[in-house]
């Protein structure tokens, strides 16, 4: 049976932003038909956690997925990043999946300890969280969804396709846990 997976990613936030790189790299996910599992792509989420959430929450709610990979752009990092958790205020939730296990075998990405201060992860303000959201409403709803992030760097022709191919390895991974 093939796995359910919902894959997000935001919209720019900067007027001077030609894209962003989270949304770049699903878009690049959706032109491969080599893929075995039931992909569902919610992309271009709006930058502001109350939002953001609750359209992911609803696609959630509908489509009951197997698995959901956030992701986000991260303009500092130079290799995809899979994060450990999220927090707020003095809470953190981490995700229940395997990280070691989820990135052997990929050429180049590490494991995150540092959730930064954005939308993507920690939540801070109201344009922050999804990860945390996301996280809390699968504990708090005692539902057995894994739930990664993905940090994206900035794509370009140099770094395309090693990163396409991690990530591609980061789904097929989490499809078998």
């Amino acid at each position: 049976m093939k796995k359910r997976i919902l894959l997000t990613s935001f919209a720019t936030w900067l007027s001077d932003q030609q894209s962003n790189s989270s949304d770049d790299l699903l878009l690049e996910v959706t032109k491969l038909e080599s893929l075995p599992h039931d992909l569902t792509f919610l992309r271009q989420l709006p930058v502001d956690v109350q939002l953001a959430s609750s359209q992911v929450i609803e696609k959630i709610n509908e489509m009951q997925p197997d698995c959901i990979i956030c992701c986000g752009m991260a303009a500092s990092r130079r290799q995809l990043s899979v994060e450990v958790g999220a927090s707020w205020e003095n809470s953190i939730l981490q995700t229940g999946v395997d990280l070691e296990k989820l990135v052997m075998r990929t050429a180049e990405i590490e494991i995150s300890h540092d959730c930064g201060k954005f939308v993507c992860v920690r939540v801070a303000s109201r344009r922050e969280g999804l990860y945390y959201s996301v996280l809390n409403y699968l504990c708090q709803n005692q539902l057995t969804t894994c739930c990664i992030f993905v940090h994206v760097p900035v794509l370009n022709q140099e770094n395309l396709l090693g990163i396409l191919a991690d990530f591609v390895l980061i789904i097929n991974n989490l499809a078998l846990i």
